[in-house]
C-alpha cells in the first residue's frame, strides 16, 4: 500500500509541474483550487478550480 500512496503522490507532483510549465502560476492556482475542492467536496472551489483550467486551456489552443 504505501508504494502504491507513493507512486499517486509521483504522479501528482510531476502533474503539477507540467501545468506550472505550461500555464505559469495561474495554473498551478487552478489545479491547487480543483484538488483542494474535490478533497474537502466543496462544489464552488472546484469548480472555479476547473473553469480556470478550462479557460488556460482554451486560450493555448
Amino acid at each position: 500500500m504505501p508504494l502504491v500512496a507513493l507512486a499517486v503522490a509521483a504522479l501528482a507532483i510531476g502533474f503539477e509541474q507540467v501545468i506550472q510549465w505550461e500555464y505559469g502560476p495561474m495554473g498551478i492556482i487552478a489545479f491547487v483550487a480543483l484538488s483542494v475542492g474535490l478533497k474537502a467536496r466543496n462544489t464552488t472551489v472546484s469548480g472555479i478550480g476547473a473553469v480556470i483550467l478550462v479557460m488556460l486551456l482554451a486560450q493555448s489552443g
